[in-house]
C-alpha cells in the first residue's frame, strides 16, 4: 500500500509541474491573442486525472501535503507600502532674524 501511495504522490507532483507549464503557455498564447483551446483542454484533462488520484490517495489514508518547487515568477510587482512624508521643519523666524537675512 505504501508503494501505491508513493507512486500516486509522484504522479501528482509530475502533474502539478506539467499543469504549471501548461498554464504559462496559455498565458503567453492569450497575451499574443492566439487560440489556447487545445492547451486549456489538456489542462482540464490533467485536472480530472489529478482529482481521481487525490480521491484514491485519500482512500488509502494519505493526507500529508505534497510540496512542489514552483519557479513561477509573479507578473505584477509587489505593491509598495506608502512612505509617510516627513514634515518639513519650518522654524519660527523673528522679524529681527528675517531682517538680518536680507
Amino acid at each position: 500500500m505504501d508503494n501505491r501511495i508513493n507512486q500516486i504522490r509522484r504522479t501528482i507532483r509530475a502533474l502539478r509541474v506539467s499543469m504549471l507549464e501548461a498554464e504559462a503557455i496559455v498565458r503567453e498564447q492569450i497575451n499574443r491573442d492566439e487560440d489556447c483551446s487545445f492547451v486549456a483542454h489538456e489542462i482540464l484533462k490533467m485536472r480530472s486525472v489529478m482529482s481521481l488520484l487525490v480521491r484514491e490517495r485519500t482512500a488509502l489514508g494519505d493526507d500529508e501535503p505534497i510540496l512542489v518547487n514552483c519557479l513561477f515568477v509573479p507578473r505584477r510587482r509587489p505593491a509598495r507600502s506608502p512612505v509617510a512624508a516627513r514634515p518639513l521643519n519650518y522654524g519660527v523666524v523673528s522679524a529681527q532674524g528675517l531682517a538680518a537675512r536680507i
